[in-house]
C-alpha cells in the first residue's frame, strides 16, 4: 500500500461538479492499493499517518500530530501510484490491486484512520473521475510505502 500524504490548509474533491469531500487544515492522502496488500498494510499505514508529527509547534518546528492540531483527513483512492514506467511511454498498472480488493482495503484504511484520529475521514468516490483541489501547506509532501518499513 502506498500513500502520498500532503499537509494542507484546505482540500476538496469533486465528482460531476459536486463537492463530495472537503477539509480545512489536515492531510490530503492519495492512497494506492497493491495486489499483495492486506489488513496488516492498512494497520501499518493508518497508524503511521495518524501519529506523524509534521505540523508546526509554537517554535515553528514540525513536532505536532494531526490530533494535536485537530486536523482533518481527506483520502482519495489512486491506483496510479502503482504505475510502472520502466518500459515504453505508457505506464503499466499490473501491480495495482483489482478493483474489489482495492475498494475493500481503501474503505478499511479510511475506517481505521478515522478510529485512530477520533473523527470522520472525508473521502472521494472510489473509481470515479475526481477533481482534487488543495492548498499544500509548506509544502509538505511525504510518501509512505507499507512494504518499505
Amino acid at each position: 500500500m502506498k500513500a502520498v500524504v500532503q499537509r494542507v490548509s484546505s482540500a476538496s474533491v469533486e465528482v460531476n461538479q459536486k463537492v463530495v469531500g472537503k477539509i480545512n487544515q489536515g492531510f490530503l492522502i492519495l492512497l494506492g492499493v497493491g495486489q499483495d496488500d492486506a489488513a496488516e498494510d492498512v494497520e501499518y499505514l493508518s497508524s503511521k499517518i495518524s501519529q506523524m508529527r509534521i505540523f508546526q509547534d509554537e517554535l515553528g518546528k514540525m513536532n505536532l500530530d494531526i490530533q494535536t492540531v485537530q486536523g482533518n483527513c481527506l483520502v482519495i483512492s489512486q491506483f496510479t501510484l502503482y504505475a510502472d514506467t520502466k518500459k515504453g511511454n505508457r505506464p503499466s498498472f499490473v501491480q495495482a490491486a483489482a478493483p474489489d480488493l482495492a475498494n475493500a482495503l481503501y474503505e478499511e484504511f479510511c475506517q481505521s484512520l478515522s478510529l485512530k484520529i477520533n473523527q470522520t475521514v472525508e473521502k472521494g468516490i472510489f473509481a470515479a473521475d475526481m477533481k482534487v483541489s488543495l492548498a499544500n501547506d509548506g509544502p509538505v509532501t511525504i510518501i509512505i510505502d507499507s512494504k518499505n518499513r
